[in-house]
């Protein structure tokens, strides 16, 4: 290589950075392996991590992946694909991405979905800055405290230096959820957009068609903050309230991604056909060439590859391409059906959960009412140390809520999906009842059948 472009050493492709800007040899490297080794070395490193029971959830759910997803995802062609720049040369890249946005819009009941963003949290803050724009006045926006709280810190983060205020809107201490009464407050006001989770971080179902139709009646928005796999049981966005939801976002990490440590992951929008031109990341099309053949093309491009950055609708630079081929696999190996068996058997274990640690003495459900996925507990005993004690058990046992909702006391969000089996929850509610002291059958007992 260093023949063909006429360069007689590695050094001399670097002699324009500064010497002292340079770092030198590495120093404290160990010698080298080889590929054996270094495999035994990684399998050895990955086994300290254990297995563990997981009951957290909180955005980010452990649901089986059929081994064909990554089988596939992983071929070459797919695994090494980026952004599809030149759409002449990515055909099949579009024609996978097109098929995800028609199985988007439709588990959505939206018009328009794009392909996509960088995760869940992201696709809020870019929902709340679309929001705006489409608003042209308003620049505040109604965000509820029962979404989830990493994302309100990150949407705030990301739209603040834009003059634009989310205005939190409290949740109702006994049901968890938004009451529609309470946002006479704000009525008269001029808000954007109002902010609607379903489930919220709770887990608690919200009464979403009162509050579509109250902001739809106040000159706002809707914004849908949705779980995919919820969306397989629960209407969709597109037919809340009278005119349905405007603008819908989540994170499709549910969707055939593996938990990975954080990520990566992969947010979707969707959005009312009257809003598209203002919806960022890539859209794709279905056309014909001028022989009448189908093909796929990109389609309103106003982001920062195409135009100037100030005028730009977004400046997203990964639409997470593999993880999206992922989700595309995943939904079209389950289908409806598969989406629906899935979720119904995530909704009945943490049911099931839900009885087995309530019958542990002092432990209770904080909010009454319809859940999906999770639900929030309180303890008779703070929740961070209960928490270390399950995990010296190999269980990690939920979410301790103390850090952003100390108002709830010693509360705890768990959560349960359909990999969970009436042993595992067992196991769970032995040894919290254990670490609780009080009651440590009575756990089992209601796990049993007919109890």
């Amino acid at each position: 290589m260093l023949a063909a472009i006429g360069v007689d050493s590695i050094e001399r492709l670097f002699d324009e950075i500064p010497r002292e800007l340079r770092t030198g040899e590495l120093g404290g490297l160990p010698p080298a392996l080889s590929e054996m080794a270094a495999m035994r070395l990684m399998r050895e490193r990955a086994e300290r991590d254990g297995a563990w029971l997981n009951f957290i959830g909180a955005g980010a759910y452990e649901h089986h992946i059929p081994a064909a997803v990554w089988q596939i995802a992983s071929r070459g062609e797919l695994y090494s694909a980026y952004t599809p720049y030149q759409a002449e040369a990515s055909q099949g890249t579009l024609q996978t991405l097109y098929e995800y946005q028609s199985m988007m819009a439709s588990l959505t009941a939206l018009d328009v979905t794009n392909a996509s963003l960088y995760d869940g949290a992201s696709a809020l803050a870019e929902a709340v800055l679309m929001a705006v724009r489409c608003h042209n006045s308003a620049r505040r926006v109604l965000m509820p405290a029962s979404v989830h709280p990493v994302w309100r810190r990150v949407a705030r983060t990301l739209v603040r230096n834009q003059g634009i205020e989310l205005v939190e809107v409290p949740y109702s201490a006994e049901g968890g959820h938004t009451d529609p009464q309470s946002l006479e407050r704000y009525a008269g006001k001029d808000y954007a957009a109002l902010v609607i989770p379903q489930p919220n971080f709770f887990g608690v179902i919200e009464p979403v068609d009162e509050l579509t139709d109250w902001a739809h009646a106040s000159g706002a928005l809707a914004i849908a903050v949705v779980n995919p796999t919820a969306l397989a049981l629960l209407r969709p966005p597109g037919e809340w309230g009278g005119a349905g939801a405007d603008i819908a976002v989540g994170d499709g990490q549910p969707l055939g991604v593996p938990l990975a440590s954080g990520g990566p992951y992969f947010g979707f929008m969707a959005c009312r056909r009257d809003l598209v031109r203002q919806m960022p990341g890539r859209i794709v099309g279905a056309t014909v060439d001028t022989e009448g053949r189908p093909g796929y093309v990109l389609t309103l491009q106003a982001r920062e590859q195409h135009i100037r950055r100030s005028k730009a609708t977004s400046n997203i630079c990964t639409n997470q391409g593999l993880m999206v081929t992922a989700a595309t696999l995943h939904m079209a190996l389950l289908g409806p059906e598969g989406l629906a068996r899935v979720a119904r058997a995530c909704h009945a274990n943490t049911l099931k959960l839900v009885s087995a640690l309530t019958a542990i003495g002092g432990v209770t459900r904080v909010f009454g009412g319809a859940l999906f996925h999770e639900a929030v507990l309180r303890l008779p005993v703070p929740v961070a140390p209960a928490l270390r004690a399950l995990r010296a058990q190999g269980i990690l046992g939920g979410l301790d809520l103390k850090p952003d909702f100390p108002e709830l006391g010693h509360a705890l969000l768990v959560c349960a999906t359909e990999t969970k089996s009436d042993e595992d929850l067992a196991r769970y509610a032995d040894h919290l009842a254990r670490i609780v002291g009080k009651r440590p059958r009575a756990a089992a007992r209601a796990l049993k059948p007919g109890t």
